[in-house]
């Protein structure tokens, strides 16, 4: 036995505090453990099993997401018995689906007719659309292993289009409920859930109907924290790769929570948004409006200089003939009707420090308090 509240760990002994899993002690001390249904903050289900470890003792492998530690555990990470179970499990999931990246599942002829065929069923020339940023395919390069072992599954269900901001493509789903907690844990949406059993087993809104049509508010988070490429941003699918991609940290805008979000670079153009993990006020969580709501950046029906409007029409002027004008019939304005007779509307698309300055505006230059403003897209 060893001390109290301490356990061994791939022959390192490391303390533990109550109600720790093995994967909580394992990561706190960067061992790393991989997972693909385990979201932090949720409740661990073991789903997936990629966790497994051997515990000394133990009858079985055992999930180190789900398994509490306890003392005197004698943990292996990465023995022989385990990386040869994680590979079966990769080797499964590789078969059951359009997992058609740079994992060669066969070879020669077949390789190349389940490519076209994969590729004539979503009508695109590219592999799938989240190549490179995979947690299946990442598992997969670790550990060696391919989808030619266990014979193919057909795919069960159409891939779903018609929602406004994600494409739902069951064929890469493997079932890890990361999706489902996500909606009923982190976001509290309870929008979706498991559905049907065994073979027809599906990830389902009420009723099995599409997302438009069911209680899904668009936050996306489901899409943030899916392993693989089941869930996308349906005007990302395919127009960008990682690598293509600079990620700029800063702040969402929308309204004065201040959630942190990487704007998704590519061409100098905001291609996808996703959440800063693990930092404050919202941890990797976003809305609709911060996640999908960026759009009008890249519009080409953006006004790119000031219009002044003359005789009934609009031409282009500079800015400082349109700030001279502005500040010239504000200040006639004011003096023959008083302060009162102004108003001032700011907008959500501009950040919380100019609204501050349209707040400091109104209320010191203008001498009026009558300022409002409106945090719906």
């Amino acid at each position: 036995m060893g001390k109290p509240n301490t356990i061994t760990i791939n022959g390192h002994e490391f303390e533990f505090e109550p109600h720790q899993t093995i994967l909580d002690v394992a990561r706190r001390n960067s061992i790393d453990i991989p997972t693909l249904c385990h979201l932090k903050h949720t409740t661990p289900t073991g789903a997936c099993r990629m966790c497994v470890v051997e515990v000394e003792g133990a009858r079985s492998l055992l999930v180190a997401c789900a398994t509490p530690a306890a003392t005197g555990m004698v943990i292996y990470t990465e023995s022989p018995t385990v990386i040869e179970t994680r590979r079966m499990l990769l080797e499964l999931l590789l078969s059951s689906g359009n997992h058609n990246c740079a994992i060669c599942q066969t070879s020669g002829d077949d390789w190349t007719q389940f490519q076209l065929r994969v590729q004539q069923e979503e009508d695109t020339t590219e592999l799938c659309p989240v190549w490179g940023d995979c947690q299946l395919q990442d598992l997969a390069f670790r550990y060696q292993a391919t989808g030619a072992k266990f014979p193919a599954t057909p795919t069960r269900y159409p891939m779903e289009t018609v929602n406004p901001f994600i494409v739902r493509d069951f064929s890469r789903c493997i079932q890890c409920g990361r999706c489902v907690q996500a909606c009923t844990e982190v976001q509290v949406n309870n929008a979706i859930s498991f559905g049907y059993r065994g073979s027809r087993a599906k990830i389902i809104a009420a009723g099995d109907r599409p997302y438009r049509d069911s209680d899904c508010v668009f936050c996306g988070e489901c899409v943030q924290v899916c392993p693989t490429g089941a869930l996308v941003e349906k005007d990302t699918r395919y127009q960008s790769r990682p690598w293509e991609e600079q990620k700029v940290r800063t702040t969402c805008t929308y309204c004065g929570v201040g959630c942190q979000l990487y704007l998704h670079v590519n061409d100098n153009k905001i291609v996808k948004v996703s959440g800063v993990p693990d930092m404050p006020p919202n941890y990797g969580s976003l809305c609709v409006k911060g996640r999908f709501g960026y759009d009008f950046v890249n519009s080409s029906h953006r006004l790119q200089t000031p219009l002044i409007r003359e005789n009934g029409s609009l031409r282009e002027a500079s800015w400082e003939e349109a700030l001279d004008l502005v500040a010239n019939r504000l200040g006639q304005i004011k003096s023959e009707y008083g302060s009162d007779s102004i108003g001032v509307l700011t907008s959500a698309r501009i950040s919380n420090e100019e609204n501050y300055l349209a707040n400091k505006f109104t209320r010191a230059v203008l001498k009026t308090n009558s300022i409002d403003h409106c945090a719906r897209l």
